[in-house]
This record gives structure tokens, C-alpha cells and sequence, in this order.
């Protein structure tokens, strides 16, 4: 993993906290000082942490798990859906679906409905229902497909998160603690880095501050992956010629 240094990270805007007054006291060890009336968050430490974040998503993608991007607010959506499209990972930004880790196999339950109806579209189907059934079933697919096509290709629990704004996606933090699943987050000085297994301070509502981070750790991802194939394929060749020399022997 590169390192990341504290000019990139101030040149995208990493270091503006909340307001003073909107603190959380837990935050207190990664804020550098106050300015006009703004907590200043202290670089050096979210460098630090985001590399930390970065070597644990690398381990686990490179070990061919899944991590789940979830942020819903305004200025991350289309960030995050761009990084999950380019990794391959499935993400959540519509809005957190009350228990889509605790109660996991209902939602694959709804995801199943939506592809159904996907199916119904094209084998047919559609051609012998009239007009008014067809309208409630697209509907209905639109409704899922909005909250649920981000993890329609989810088969089984993600091994970790990865979420933007910690406060504002407590109901995510809530069922990952309670799942014991690990959490990677950008957290704010409004927020509690507690609960969170590799917490990010950083500034969690400039899109250029989120994009930084984000890439990042697109970038781990990407690394993670890259080493999965490399090893994979090292794998084949020893057995392909393992077994070259034994039916030579």
C-alpha cells in the first residue's frame, strides 16, 4: 500500500471537523485544535489510520471476501457507487434496509422476488398478464430494485463494512457489532469512533474529502485482489507441473 501524506490529505479537505459545539467528546484524540470556532481534525493521525484501514481491507479482499460500501448521503452516493462498479462490491445507498445483515435471509428473499419479475420480463411471461398486473409488478421491481440493487449479487453475508458517516449510518454499526462483522469508516468529529473496528477521522462531508479516501481504499481493494490472482495462479502452475512430474515418474 502507498502512503498517504498529510499535504494530499489537507489539500482535499480532511482536516475540517464540526463546529465546536457539535463535538463528540470520544473524538478527542484525533483533533489537532479549534479555529474559529471549528475543531481541526489532526492529520497525521488520519494518515496513519487510513493506511491501517487500507492493510485490513487488502488482507481481506486478498483472501477472497467481500466488503459492503454503505453511505446515503447526498454528496457520497455516486462516489460510492462508482467505486463498488469498479471493485466489484456491493454497496447500499439508497437507504440502510432495517435488518439487511441481522435478518439477511429475508432480504435474499426480496432480492429473489426482484429477479424474478427481471425474469418474467424477458421469458415471456409478461406477454400472457394484462396490463394492470404488469404496472404493479414493474413498480414493485423499481421499489426493490432501489433499495436492494446494490447487494443483488450478495449470496451470503459481506465480511466487513466499509461506511461514510458513522452517525448517520448508526442502524449499519448497529447490526455489524452485533454480527461481530468488522466496521472501516470515515468518522467526523460529530461521531463516536468507538464502536467502529478501524475508524477513519476525517471529514465526512466534502465529496472531495470523501473521493480521497474512498480511492484509497479502491486502491487496497484493487491490491487485494491483484494478490489473490497472482497466488491463485502460482497455485496452478505448481499443480499443473507437480502433476507433469508424476506421470513422468
Amino acid at each position: 500500500m502507498s502512503s498517504v501524506s498529510q499535504e494530499q490529505l489537507l489539500e482535499a479537505g480532511c482536516h475540517f471537523g464540526h463546529l465546536t459545539r457539535k463535538w463528540n467528546p470520544k473524538m478527542a484524540p484525533y483533533i489537532f485544535m479549534e479555529q474559529d470556532g471549528i475543531h481541526i481534525i489532526d492529520l497525521h493521525k488520519t494518515a496513519v489510520k487510513l493506511e491501517e484501514a487500507g492493510s485490513a481491507i487488502k488482507s481481506m479482499v486478498k483472501s477472497g471476501r467481500k466488503i459492503l460500501f454503505v453511505a446515503t448521503k447526498k454528496q457520497a452516493k455516486d462516489i460510492i457507487k462508482e467505486a463498488a462498479a469498479q471493485t466489484a462490491m456491493p454497496f447500499a445507498v439508497e437507504r440502510w434496509l432495517g435488518g439487511m445483515l441481522t435478518n439477511f435471509a429475508t432480504v435474499r428473499k426480496s432480492i429473489k422476488k426482484m429477479q424474478t419479475i427481471d425474469k418474467m420480463a424477458v421469458d415471456g411471461t409478461y406477454a400472457n398478464i394484462n396490463k394492470k398486473e404488469k404496472l404493479m409488478l414493474e413498480r414493485e421491481k423499481a421499489k426493490l430494485s432501489k433499495v436492494l440493487g446494490g447487494i443483488a449479487d450478495m449470496s451470503r453475508l459481506p465480511s466487513a463494512l466499509f461506511i461514510v458517516d458513522v452517525k448517520r449510518e448508526h442502524l449499519a454499526v448497529a447490526e455489524a457489532m452485533k454480527l461481530n462483522m468488522p466496521t472501516i469508516a470515515m468518522v467526523d468529529t460529530n461521531s463516536d469512533p468507538t464502536n467502529i473496528d478501524f475508524p477513519i477521522p476525517c471529514n465526512d462531508d466534502s465529496s472531495k474529502s470523501i473521493k480521497f479516501v474512498v480511492d484509497y481504499i479502491v486502491a487496497a481493494i484493487e491490491e487485494g485482489m491483484a494478490e489473490r490472482k497472482k497466488d491463485k495462479d502460482s497455485a496452478e502452475i505448481e499443480k499443473s507441473k507437480s502433476e507433469k512430474e508424476s506421470a513422468e515418474a
